[in-house]
């Protein structure tokens, strides 16, 4: 690997810290009850609102419509991700260190695997919460759902909800993207053609030998 190269790796590992102290994702709710919104802040590790009570308000109209309420130290993934997000920014700084490109292919890869896995996750969260209703919820809609959406907009009754990347998130973004173009970069080079300078100086030095 290049000079560079490992350095953008080194970059794009330590800037996996930020995911540490900035929210992963943003879900903000508008109705014209609540004109002033609510919101929920999902972290690498727990799940607060926009505003201290906005989780137990969101909690109490979920009630209503028979969502489960939403408790952060039941979803085992927030406890789980902590140490994966360690592991990954270990793993990166010793690719970096080491420099070896089949490493780095294999570190983009396992990094590109586990964030498609962790949007996948994420949406069969929302999957659930918002498909296995209380049949006996004092407002029952037939065939209505309450699955949030991943990202972009959508209308849930009279709520219009919104779900974006928030600042780690999309810290978390440009990190993935950052290694995936050093790895894109590295496998170019590695398969681009020799000089004939330098092919004929190693056959002179083979011959040699």
């Amino acid at each position: 690997m290049k000079r560079s190269s490992r350095l953008a790796v080194a970059a794009a590992s330590l800037l996996l810290l930020a995911v540490y102290v900035l929210p992963l994702w943003h879900i903000d709710l508008i109705a014209p009850q609540y004109p002033e919104g609510l919101g929920l802040r999902i972290w690498v590790d727990q799940i607060t609102g926009l505003k201290p009570n906005d989780v137990n308000s969101i909690n109490g109209l979920n009630h209503y419509i028979g969502m489960r309420a939403i408790e952060p130290d039941m979803i085992p993934e927030l406890r789980l991700m902590p140490r994966l997000l360690a592991a990954a920014i270990a793993a990166g700084l010793l690719v970096a260190l080491v420099g070896r490109r089949p490493l780095l292919y294999v570190w983009a890869g396992l990094f590109a695997l586990g964030a498609a896995a962790g949007l996948g996750d994420f949406w069969k969260w929302g999957y659930d919460y918002g498909h296995q209703l209380d049949p006996h919820a004092a407002i029952s809609v037939p065939g209505m759902s309450y699955q949030p959406p991943i990202i972009g907009s959508k209308q849930l009754l009279n709520f219009h909800a919104t779900s974006w990347p928030g600042p780690g998130g999309w810290i978390a973004i440009l990190a993935l993207a950052t290694v995936v173009a050093v790895a894109v970069f590295e496998w170019r080079r590695a398969r681009a053609p020799r000089p004939a300078a330098a092919v004929g100086a190693g056959m002179r030095a083979m011959e040699a030998a």
